[in-house]
């Protein structure tokens, strides 16, 4: 079988990384991509290739939708034919605050990037996997990062849970759609995850998961994040599609 390559978006840092590794310690080639080309993309991809893999800055903005056919062209030229797409790059809200404040801007910034954007990667990766002959002992699969605010409300955060919400809907309508064509698709959603985008909160948040809101009395960490994807990238749960993996330690099992 030849080498799985895959394209992580959002690598540069946080969830994207620890997946581009996790994917990497497989033995995948990657493709590692943050919105340009600086000192904390370099710095992920010597981590990525000091891992003894292929692997190339891919530095785009995954809302520029016209950009996804030529960063993929120079991505499979590079790397070889990409069999997978972790698409993780995502964005928080402008502000927290009273949804009747909630701007038009960010409102539109997080439909862009943490929904349009994904789609269309997802549109154009797939259109290239179903246009050639794909390596029947590969396997191909698409793995979208989206957030437990998919399903759980978190009213200062509105227009993160509305563009959460319609990305977990985007996967479903992807995995449907690909089934038959033996690409798997997958919708992770984090719960209570210490990144760069939580640093602000998370310390509160440890204080809660240790009185009860999670079921394992801790927060989670990009490292756990990046083990589930490189599972479900490498065919680990065989059979499965279109499947929601809460990755969040129980928060969300209903008690009494």
């Amino acid at each position: 079988m030849s080498r799985q390559v895959a394209l992580v978006t959002g690598s540069s840092r946080g969830i994207g990384l620890a997946a581009a590794i996790a994917l990497a310690k497989q033995g995948f080639a990657i493709a590692v991509n943050g919105p340009e080309a600086d000192a904390e993309l370099q710095a992920a991809l010597d981590r990525v290739r000091d891992l003894g893999v292929p692997a190339v800055a891919a530095a785009f903005d995954v809302s520029t939708i016209d950009a996804h056919e030529a960063q993929l062209s120079a991505i499979e030229y590079q790397l070889g034919p990409l069999t997978t797409l972790v698409n993780n790059a995502g964005v928080g809200v402008i502000q927290r605050g009273d949804l009747l404040e909630v701007s038009e801007e960010s409102y539109d910034r997080c439909m862009e990037v943490n929904t349009k954007a994904m789609f269309f990667l997802s549109q154009a990766f797939a259109k290239r996997l179903l246009a050639r002959d794909r390596d029947a002992n590969a396997f191909h699969s698409i793995v979208n990062v989206t957030s437990s605010n998919a399903s759980a409300v978190a009213a200062p955060r509105a227009e993160y849970c509305a563009s959460k919400a319609a990305a977990a809907m985007v996967s479903k309508t992807f995995a449907v759609r690909l089934g038959p064509e033996n690409i798997a698709v997958y919708d992770v959603q984090p719960g209570l995850i210490a990144t760069e985008m939580t640093a602000p909160v998370i310390d509160s948040y440890e204080q809660r998961a240790k009185d009860g809101l999670t079921l394992f009395p801790r927060v989670g960490q990009p490292e756990d994040m990046g083990n589930i994807i490189a599972s479900l990238a490498s065919g680990k749960l065989p059979y499965t599609t279109g499947q929601v993996i809460s990755a969040d330690a129980g928060m969300l099992v209903p008690r009494f």
